[in-house]
């Protein structure tokens, strides 16, 4: 990654116009399928995911030189397709490709996405607190995942992270994450086979799940003040992105996880195109 601000498809139409080409005929030619970052399959023929048939290869950060976007935008995009079934996952690449203005600024749609899925979370809130048996347990879960919400929130409002309030709650997502997995393991352990014992397992597995995304997310506001190269921390970022968006899935039931990763996939599509436009578009 360059020092120079990144604008999506490097301000010019024509650049969009490539790749969103680029991908239909890969579309067309049915060499879009999940499973593979970029694979050749015979003579001149290679098959690939929604990263490696946009840039024809499997590099997240290929996506900041080509086309202008955080390369913490590539992989959630990419992982969005990996989740989604195959009905919605065909078509994502190109929405994902169409949505986005000529000359967008998408530098804050990693941490505007990741306070979004903290707010997820948070919605699970109720059900925890219905199988705390030792009331104390979600206090700390819900404390820490505001804790870190509150500081992606400012991260995604003014682009600035504060380093130590960034450090504090990646401390206290590691104490809640530690409680809920005390709690899991405590269900785990319970004799009783009944639904009630079965509930508070599923209940303080997704908590843990959740206090360990809140973590992550801390962590990466941390690297990305502490460090001045962008790499590691936009990497980071996308992995807690992508730890929340599991753990509010798995919190909402594994039955609704398709129709939660089609939630994502229209909340990522939101903020991309309300993102604002740097440069007047140009060909």
């Amino acid at each position: 990654m360059t020092d120079k601000k990144l604008i999506a498809f490097h301000g010019k139409q024509a650049v969009k116009d490539l790749y969103i080409a680029r991908m239909k005929a890969h579309m067309v030619a049915d060499e879009l399928i999940q499973g593979t970052g970029w694979a050749k399959r015979g003579a001149g023929k290679y098959q690939g995911c929604a990263v490696g048939c946009t840039v024809n290869k499997y590099d997240h950060f290929a996506y900041e030189t080509e086309l202008g976007m955080p390369a913490a935008i590539a992989q959630i995009e990419d992982s969005i397709f990996e989740h989604l079934k195959w009905e919605q996952a065909k078509q994502w690449p190109l929405r994902f490709l169409e949505v986005i203005p000529v000359g967008a600024d998408l530098s804050r749609v990693s941490a505007q996405f990741q306070y979004w899925l903290m707010l997820e979370n948070l919605k699970h809130e109720k059900f925890w607190r219905e199988h705390d048996k030792k009331k104390e347990y979600t206090d700390k879960v819900v404390g820490a995942i505001k804790q870190v919400a509150e500081l992606l929130k400012k991260w995604a409002e003014t682009g600035l992270i504060d380093e130590s309030a960034a450090r504090s709650a990646e401390s206290a997502a590691r104490s809640a994450e530690s409680a809920a997995r005390s709690a899991a393991r405590s269900a785990a352990r319970s004799a009783a086979r009944s639904a009630e014992s079965a509930a508070w397992s599923a209940a303080w597995s997704a908590a843990e799940s959740a206090a360990r995304s809140a973590e992550s997310a801390a962590r990466s506001a941390a690297w990305s003040a502490a460090e001045s190269a962008a790499r590691s921390a936009e990497s980071a970022a996308w992995s807690a992105a992508w730890s929340a968006a599991w753990s509010a899935a798995r919190s909402a039931a594994w039955s609704a996880e398709n129709e939660f990763y089609i939630k994502i996939s229209n909340k990522l599509l939101e903020l991309l195109s309300q993102a604002p436009v740097m440069e007047a578009k140009s060909n």
